[in-house]
């Protein structure tokens, strides 16, 4: 290992150690508030009420999205679908119902108008004098992204065992995610029992991430270190970085294009999830496999790059895309979950970055830590090889 590989290393050694301590801290001093948020939530979800989730900038926005999409598309066998939508902060005030709940990302003066205009039940990853406010422990952006996102991912997963607990004690059936809560069949009316669970199961979740960020850094270091030199190299040559993913991965695609955008320095990207008329344009004359891959012929140059996220690394319309982006010369660095898919038996990319578990919500904020190690690497010289 040459010195500047050796830096990059040491690089990503101290900025995963950050992230494992900022992760302890804000679980052990929230568990217990999200338990609560989660009952809070599904309590409104079951009068008929929505989620709202605005932000108050692009990077924002995409958690706002990430959101909505895990809310309504229930990715786990037997999960109902939640009502959510992202929103403009401005119009939050406009659509709110008494019953729904309205979740802030970002400060700044136009959240804080959104919240204090929502007229329901307001969340917030800031002071911005929500309901309820779940400050990470850190001045890091990027850490404090991170641990927004599992802690959204968890009130998703989690808001739907006082749902399922709700339909035992009223005799709805709970459909088939009661599965997945095993200790509800014998505690039916014990509602203090049910919030122990869930709290348990909060701090679970936050050390599993902790387990799989680790894995995920650990094994992909040579790869992200060798991604951000190559990036760095086309970038500072006027190259320009194509983003794209499906559902929570689009949204992460959303994140990387405007981390990328923000700087510093601000830096040349693309993001092939932004535009539902091309999507569907493409996948109702072509079909949904050609949606990036269309657009890789459009925008894609020599001298680019396409970053491509994937939790399992086959989607075809992933696996297309980076196909072509070859064909055309652009370097190719790809995220994915599981075993790695298609994308890494076949080194279908330059580069593969891969979190080995089969739960979607943990490999996104894996995938979520890893990309913003890269966008950190990306800026630094010694790190290169």
């Amino acid at each position: 290992m040459n010195a500047a590989v050796a830096t990059g290393a040491g690089r990503v050694q101290a900025l995963l150690a950050a992230r494992v301590a900022a992760n302890e801290r804000f679980f052990a001093a929230e568990a217990q508030r999200l338990t609560e948020i989660c009952h809070e939530m599904a309590q409104r979800f079951a009068r008929g009420g929505r989620l709202l989730a605005f932000g108050a900038d692009a990077v924002d926005a995409s958690d706002a999205r990430h959101v909505a999409v895990e809310f309504v598309h229930p990715v786990i066998v037997g999960k109902r679908a939640l009502p959510a939508l992202a929103l403009p902060a401005g119009e939050v005030a406009l659509l709110a119902r008494a019953d729904d709940i309205a979740v802030a990302y970002g400060s700044g003066p136009a959240v804080e108008a959104a919240v204090r205009a929502a007229g329901c039940f307001t969340i917030a990853f800031a002071e911005v004098g929500a309901d309820r406010e779940l400050v990470p422990p850190t001045d890091d952006p990027f850490v404090a992204q991170e641990l927004a996102e599992t802690a959204y991912h968890v009130l998703w997963e989690l808001v739907h065992v006082f749902l399922d607990h709700r339909d035992r004690t009223t005799g709805r059936d709970s459909g088939a995610s009661s599965f997945l809560y095993p200790f509800l069949g014998t505690q039916d009316h014990d509602l203090d029992a049910v919030f122990a669970d869930v709290r348990a199961s909060a701090l679970a979740k936050a050390r599993e991430v902790d387990e799989l960020r680790t894995q995920t850094l650990t094994e992909g270091r040579d790869e992200l270190v060798g991604a951000a030199a190559a990036l760095r190299d086309r970038l500072d040559a006027g190259g320009t970085v194509l983003a794209l993913g499906n559902g929570g991965s689009a949204t992460d695609a959303m994140d990387a294009v405007a981390d990328l955008r923000a700087g510093p320095p601000p830096r040349r990207a693309l993001d092939l999830t932004a535009d539902p008329a091309i999507i569907t344009a493409i996948a109702n004359d072509i079909g949904t496999e050609a949606i990036f891959s269309r657009q890789v012929i459009a925008y894609g140059r020599a001298g680019d790059a396409l970053l491509a996220l994937s939790t399992s690394g086959n989607s075809l319309n992933v696996i297309a895309a980076l196909e072509e982006a070859r064909r055309r010369g652009l370097l190719t660095i790809a995220f994915v979950g599981y075993d790695g898919g298609r994308v890494a038996a076949e080194a279908l990319a330059d580069r593969v970055i891969v979190t080995r578990s089969e739960h979607i919500p943990r490999i996104q904020e894996a995938q979520a830590s890893a990309w913003h190690v890269l966008r950190e690497l990306i800026e630094e010289p010694s790190c290169g090889v």
